[in-house]
């Protein structure tokens, strides 16, 4: 198990495409893009989230329940070859992810269903996460797609990203696809998420590019988005 970070605070606004272009042009005069990237700055992110039969993570996002987790697996453009295990808590404004590396062969039975392998994983995140499948009937429930443009700022630990394209897989139920049935959630065309997070404060001068005290505050969750649909 990785603990990829402590808490961060996150905050999140949601923006226009106008607003991205110019705050973009802004934060790219001292902020990097991440190396993870590819020619064009952004990186395809799809997340298979995991909930029960009542709905207990969007419930708890739903009712601003202030400390709650939530488990998914993620992997980058489409490459299987890296999958992660991940599980974010989030407590307030404060943020944390906990990670582990788990093998397509090894997602492949967890999304079939045959989770005995889990109990003597080298991983206590995937032991977890199988208790949590049997006392709480964890199951992945959708697939959650979107474009990611990354940047990052050393001082604070600041990383700042623009999301855009957010899709769901609406009823379909098979992940790990070649190619993904999904369909677009945006209730404006070519709105934004734009998200910002930070360690233990966030340098003046990222605050100040990003125009921070102009923008309105949401607690937009992609999750609670694409189970809009199913």
């Amino acid at each position: 198990m990785n603990q990829t970070e402590g808490f961060r605070h996150e905050m999140k606004y949601r923006i226009g495409y106008a607003q991205y272009i110019e705050m973009r042009n802004r934060l790219r005069t001292v902020m990097q893009s991440d190396m993870h990237t590819g020619t064009d700055g952004k990186y395809l992110i799809r997340s298979i989230y995991f909930d029960n039969y009542a709905d207990k993570a969007l419930r708890e996002k739903t009712d601003g329940v202030p400390v709650r987790e939530k488990f998914r697996i993620r992997y980058y453009n489409d490459d299987f070859s890296y999958l992660t295990l991940e599980k974010k808590i989030k407590d307030n404004d404060l943020c944390m992810k906990i990670d582990a590396r788990i093998t397509e062969k090894e997602c492949g039975k967890l999304l079939d269903g045959r989770t005995t392998w889990m109990m003597e994983h080298s991983s206590p995140l995937v032991r977890e996460l199988y208790a949590k499948m049997r006392y709480q009937m964890l199951r992945p429930r959708v697939l959650v797609s979107y474009m990611r443009e990354p940047y990052i700022y050393r001082a604070g630990n600041v990383r700042v990203t623009f999301d855009s394209n957010i899709r769901t897989t609406l009823f379909h139920r098979d992940f790990l696809e070649e190619k993904v049935a999904d369909i677009d959630t945006a209730e404006e065309p070519r709105d934004m998420i734009l998200e910002v997070k930070y360690d233990a404060f966030l340098p003046e001068v990222i605050r100040r590019l990003a125009q921070i005290n102009t923008l309105r505050q949401t607690a937009f969750s992609k999750y609670e988005a694409c189970r809009r649909f199913g």
